[in-house]
C-alpha cells in the first residue's frame, strides 16, 4: 500500500501551491486533454476560485469544474505576457471551454498592418487580409491596456493616416501628442525612416509572439558592441529598453482605473461634429479640459484631462494645487493653471491640444485667453462650456453656439467637462484624506 505522501495532489491542492505571480493556467480532464486556458495576475488566487462553492453555482464555470482532474500553470513575467500567452495557447490547443474564442470573430484581435509602408497597430473585431493577427482575446479592455504598455516600449503608430515617404506633404504634417510623450516615433512627419520604423515593428512582433528572450539576447549583443565602440549613449538606451522589456507589466491595476463611460457616443462622430460646429479646417484629434474646484473655501485645485481621438487619455491627466491666488477666485485660478500648463508645453516645444475646453462661461474663457496674452503665446482653439444652458462660447463671438442636446459633438464636450470635474473632485478628496490623517 502506497504512503499518503505518494498520492497525487488534487487540483484544489495543486492550486493552493501555485505562486502568487502572473501566469497562464490550464485545466485538464482525466485523459490529460486541456479543457480550458485562462490567464491570471495572481495564479494562486485565481485558480483557487474554481474549487470553492461559488464556482459550482456560477453558470460560467458550473459545467467546467466537475470535469477538472488536473491543473497546471505556465509562469509569465507580467500580466501583459500572460494575456498574450493565453491567446496563443487558445489558438493552438483549441480547448473545449474556450469555444467562443476559437471561432467567434466578434472577439478583439491585435492587428498589425504589414502591407503598409509604416505599419499601424490597432485593435479590431474585423480582421483584414494581409495583416498580422494576434488573438483573439477575451477582453478588449485588457487588450487596450496591454497595447498601451507595448506602445510605450516600441513607439509604434495607432493612427489611421495613410503615410507614404514619397509624399512630401508629410514633412510639414504636425505630429500628435503621442510623439511629444515618446509613445510614437512620428512617421507622419517622417521623423523615422521606413527601415527604422519596421525594426520597431519587428521587435514588437517578437514580444507578442513569445520571443522576448530572443529579442533581449539581440539587444544585449548590440549593447556590448556599442559599449566597445565607446557609443555609451546608445548602450545606455539599449540597457534601459532591455530593462523595460524584462519588467513588462500593466501600469497599475486596471480594475482600479476604469474609465467612466459617461456617454454612449461614437467618438469619431463627436469629433467630426465638433469640427463642423467650430468651423475648423483640420480634423480634431486631441482635446484638453480644465476645471477649478475648492475644498471648504480654503484649498483651490485644478484638474486637466486629456482626450485623444475622443477617448480619455490618462497619461495626459494633470492636477494642480493653486499657488498664487488667495481665497476663492476662479478667474485668477484659471489664469494660473493655463499659464503653468502652456508655459511648460511652449518651453519644452511640446504639441498643444487641438482644442482647449474651459469649464464655465465667458468669464472663465476670458481668464484663459488673458493668460495666453500675458505669456505672448498663440493659443490653440479655446472654447468654454457653460453648464446651465450648455452653451459653447468662443473668443470674439458675441453669440454662443447652441447645439442640440442629442448632438454627438455636445455630448463629447460634456464627457470632457464632466471627466475634468470628476478628476478635480478626486484630487480634493485625496487632499482631504491626507489632512485628516495628518
Amino acid at each position: 500500500m502506497a504512503d499518503d505522501a505518494d498520492e497525487p495532489l488534487t487540483p484544489a491542492a495543486k492550486a493552493r501551491s501555485f505562486p502568487t505571480t502572473p501566469g497562464v493556467y490550464l485545466m485538464k480532464d482525466a485523459a490529460g486533454n486541456v479543457l480550458y486556458v485562462g490567464k491570471a495576475k495572481n495564479l494562486r488566487a485565481r485558480t483557487a476560485h474554481y474549487f470553492g462553492k461559488e464556482a459550482l453555482l456560477d453558470p460560467r464555470t458550473m459545467d467546467l469544474v466537475p470535469q477538472i482532474r488536473d491543473i497546471d500553470f505556465i509562469p509569465c513575467e507580467s500580466e501583459v505576457d500572460a494575456l498574450l500567452r493565453e491567446a496563443r495557447l487558445v489558438k493552438d490547443l483549441r480547448p473545449k471551454f474556450n469555444r467562443d474564442l476559437k471561432d467567434n470573430k466578434t472577439f478583439p484581435y491585435l492587428q498589425i498592418r504589414l502591407r503598409e509602408e509604416f505599419p499601424r497597430v490597432e485593435i479590431t473585431r474585423n480582421p483584414r487580409r494581409g495583416a498580422k493577427l494576434i488573438g483573439p482575446f477575451t477582453s478588449k479592455g485588457k487588450l487596450r491596456q496591454a497595447l498601451h504598455v507595448l506602445q510605450k516600449l516600441f513607439q509604434f503608430r495607432t493612427c489611421k493616416l495613410d503615410i507614404s515617404s514619397d509624399d512630401t506633404k508629410w514633412r510639414w504634417f504636425r505630429p500628435c501628442l503621442l510623439h511629444s510623450i515618446r509613445q510614437c516615433t512620428a512617421p507622419c512627419n517622417l521623423r523615422v525612416t521606413r527601415d527604422e520604423y519596421r525594426e520597431q515593428i519587428r521587435k514588437l512582433m517578437l514580444v507578442v509572439n513569445g520571443h522576448s528572450t530572443k529579442l533581449i539576447r539581440e539587444m544585449e549583443a548590440k549593447m556590448k558592441e556599442a559599449s566597445a565602440l565607446l557609443r555609451f549613449e546608445l548602450a545606455a538606451r539599449l540597457r534601459d529598453e532591455i530593462a523595460a522589456i524584462r519588467s513588462l507589466s500593466l501600469r497599475g491595476n486596471p480594475d482600479d482605473n476604469v474609465q467612466p463611460e459617461l456617454f454612449h457616443i461614437d467618438p469619431k462622430k463627436g469629433l467630426r461634429g465638433l469640427q463642423k460646429a467650430l468651423g475648423l479646417p483640420m480634423p480634431i484629434r486631441s482635446i484638453e479640459g480644465i476645471d477649478i474646484a475648492h475644498l471648504g473655501g480654503e484649498d483651490t485645485v485644478a484638474s486637466l484631462v486629456s482626450f485623444l481621438d475622443g477617448l480619455p487619455f490618462k497619461d495626459g491627466y494633470r492636477k494642480f494645487k493653486i499657488k498664487t491666488v488667495e481665497g476663492v477666485d476662479d478667474f485668477a485660478s484659471m489664469r494660473e493653471v493655463v499659464s503653468r500648463r502652456f508655459r511648460n508645453l511652449h518651453d519644452t516645444e511640446s504639441v498643444f491640444p487641438d482644442v482647449l475646453l474651459i469649464d464655465g462661461g465667458k468669464g472663465q474663457l476670458n481668464a484663459a485667453l488673458d493668460a495666453f496674452r500675458t505669456m505672448d503665446i498663440a493659443p490653440p482653439v479655446v472654447i468654454s462650456l457653460a453648464k446651465q444652458e450648455e452653451e459653447i462660447f468662443r473668443p470674439g463671438d458675441s453669440e454662443s453656439i447652441k447645439l442640440s442636446r442629442h448632438s454627438a459633438a455636445l455630448r463629447l464636450l460634456q464627457y470632457v467637462r464632466d471627466e475634468a470635474h470628476r478628476f478635480a473632485q478626486y484630487y480634493l478628496h485625496t487632499l482631504r484624506a491626507k489632512r485628516l490623517d495628518a
